[in-house]
């Protein structure tokens, strides 16, 4: 017996995604997981691009809004949430549309993952004193000779995730790579063990995604969506979530692509009018690492989001998917 569907709806930010997931749920009789690491925090909504009051509105969606800023979400705690959602819409008898660019999240929910190990401060520590000596290029460059697969994912000044792979190795003896994989789901008192693929919560998904032909294309949205930021208030929204006096840049939420380069022109370390720039850049080096994640996964089927007739095609292909699952 075939297993229920979900539809898996991937892509770099700024490909189109949120209004592709729209016309998907209002054709399909369907609900929005949000796959997205940022969309998860309350207060934190332009500088997200999360979806808007209206859009919200529209269409049911799940796991936006979920955390405060100053609390941590882990992809073993998105993977538990997205399948209690999956179940609840299935049950309702609609279909789940899994929607958004934290490639890590669809890795664990699609593919699912190893245990991988607590933090260990000593070896932070260590870690920490090693950066300060020789800098965060240099961390990277070691995580490249043990780890290439992540070291290649992210940015040679991306400190958080650099020194989360290099700790992980430390402990294990293995690549965060490694961790990858599929696993067994639970443990006996319902505490997660291992995270397992989307398959063992008696689910089946179809993944595809929206992938520029043309990378200036996406660049150039970017670049829009970045100035639109900051017209609408982006930094008035960066200031008061400073106001609070609990947060700061160690935080995963205020490391976000557009956050942290906003709080750093706050605090004086380069000039506010330096801002747009380095968003953007900051911005354009994510989506590259988002697509390199897609890449590593065969099974999608990729859309051209720059093609004038995306939406059609997309409808069209998932609609072939979705009729292709209905009993005869």
């Amino acid at each position: 017996m075939s297993l229920p569907l979900c539809i898996a709806l991937a892509g770099p930010t700024a490909a189109g995604k949120t209004a592709a997931a729209l016309a998907l749920a209002e054709r399909l009789n369907g609900e929005i997981i949000s796959v997205d690491s940022a969309l998860v925090y309350r207060s934190m909504d332009i500088g997200t691009a999360k979806p808007t009051p209206a859009e919200l509105a529209q269409v049911p969606h799940h796991l936006i809004n979920i955390r405060d800023p100053l609390q941590a979400y882990s992809a073993a705690e998105f993977v538990r949430d997205a399948q209690a959602c999956i179940a609840d819409i299935h049950a309702r008898g609609k279909l789940p549309l899994l929607v958004g660019g934290t490639m890590l999240y669809f890795k664990a929910l699609l593919h699912g993952m190893d245990d991988m190990p607590s933090a260990n401060p000593a070896i932070r520590a260590e870690l920490d004193e090693q950066a300060a000596r020789i800098g965060w290029p240099a961390m990277h460059a070691e995580l490249a000779l043990i780890d290439p697969s992540t070291a290649q994912r992210l940015a040679p000044n991306d400190s958080q995730r650099i020194q989360r792979a290099l700790e992980v190795y430390r402990i294990s003896g293995k690549p965060l790579s490694a961790f990858h994989q599929s696993s067994d789901a639970f443990d006996g008192q319902g505490a997660i063990k291992k995270i397992a693929p989307i398959a063992h919560a008696a689910s089946s998904a179809a993944l595809f995604s929206l992938e520029p032909h043309d990378r200036s294309w996406l660049h150039q949205r970017i670049a829009q969506r970045f100035q639109a930021m900051l017209a609408d208030g982006f930094l008035d929204e960066v200031q008061a979530l400073r106001q609070r006096g609990d947060l700061h840049l160690d935080l995963p939420s205020m490391r976000c692509v557009g956050y942290r380069q906003a709080w750093e022109a706050l605090d004086g370390l380069y000039p506010l009018a330096e801002l747009p720039e380095r968003g953007i850049a900051a911005t354009r080096q994510l989506a590259k690492r988002q697509i390199t994640w897609l890449r590593s996964m065969p099974e999608r089927q990729a859309i051209a989001c720059d093609a004038p007739d995306a939406l059609e095609q997309l409808l069209r292909q998932v609609e072939a998917v979705v009729q292709s699952t209905k009993p005869t």
